[in-house]
């Protein structure tokens, strides 16, 4: 009995250290799960909160809300490891130690964070602008902490690291509220230019989307190596771009071949110097060369 005793007091601090250490865990995990759930919801909330102010910038609503969730995570995370008895102290001496490493080790994606952040100080993108920018063209629906994500004309999403948008050039076609719309038509070198000007200026004058000011141009761009290359030169608004510069490429098409105009394609001329054996010659030659063998 004095044995059973004995054995129980010296197994009874292991005991109590296996509940404080389950106990402990139980609680991180809770955190864990419940910092991971605040975070979702606070993000969403921030967010929606943003989106509901009429003045408010939208293309800083998706950044706001992921720095608030990040925060609650890193509260999050910083709870968790208290549970287990780290000080406060040397949880910042930690994570001071381990944003250095990881630091070094994620270069490339911190400068993905860098950019993130210039992009939303600078502003040369906005979101739901259509921009040409790390090698995509789409419109912008989100700038976030490490990518941008642009909604292409095929109703495709892509993601592209901001490091490539901040990094490269940038073309936003939001910029302003006209657009000047450059068509290059080539004609033949027989043709009459001041016919052909005259036919592209009364395609020009029937669009409506075109402005009258400032006034269209056409010009003799260049002499290209099989056709004379002229440029239409016109003013739409900046939501009419892409519509009436597809719709002016056809309308002058069909006006250049109804007044006969013809609209060249590249060809090759090939001059054979001395005389040109014929059929015959070349069937007598080629009976000579296999009697020969």
């Amino acid at each position: 009995m004095d044995q059973l005793v004995q054995a129980e007091a010296a197994a009874s601090p292991y005991l109590a250290t296996g509940i404080d250490m389950a106990l402990n865990l139980g609680t991180a995990i809770l955190l864990l799960i419940a910092g991971l759930l605040v975070g979702r919801y606070a993000r969403r909330l921030v967010e929606n909160r943003l989106y509901a102010l009429p003045n408010f910038d939208r293309t800083l609503v998706p950044f706001l809300g992921s720095l608030v969730r990040y925060a609650i995570l890193a509260l999050t995370l910083i709870l968790v490891l208290s549970e287990f008895g780290v000080q406060t102290a040397s949880i910042i001496a930690v994570i001071g130690a381990a944003g250095l490493a990881i630091g070094l080790a994620l270069q490339g994606t911190l400068s993905n964070v860098a950019s993130g952040i210039m992009l939303l100080v600078l502003r040369p993108i906005q979101v739901g602008h259509y921009v040409e920018a790390g090698g995509t063209s789409g419109t912008v629906e989100e700038i976030g902490l490490f990518m941008t994500a642009l909604k292409t004309p095929q109703n495709i999403r892509r993601y592209v690291p901001n490091s490539d948008v901040f990094g490269g050039t940038i073309t936003t076609y939001n910029a302003y509220e006209t657009m000047r719309v450059d068509l290059e038509i080539g004609i033949a070198y027989d043709a009459d230019i001041t016919a052909a000007k005259a036919v592209v200026a009364q395609v020009l004058a029937g669009e409506q989307r075109v402005l009258a000011e400032p006034k269209p141009m056409i010009i003799t761009k260049s002499l290209g190596d099989s056709a004379v290359v002229l440029e239409a030169r016109s003013w739409v608004n900046q939501p009419d771009y892409f519509a009436t510069r597809f719709d002016l490429t056809t309308a002058v098409k069909y006006a250049l071949d109804d007044a006969g105009i013809s609209i060249p394609f590249p060809h090759r001329q090939i001059v054979i110097s001395g005389p040109v054996p014929t059929i015959s010659a070349r069937a007598s030659a080629s009976r000579a060369k296999k009697s020969d063998g």
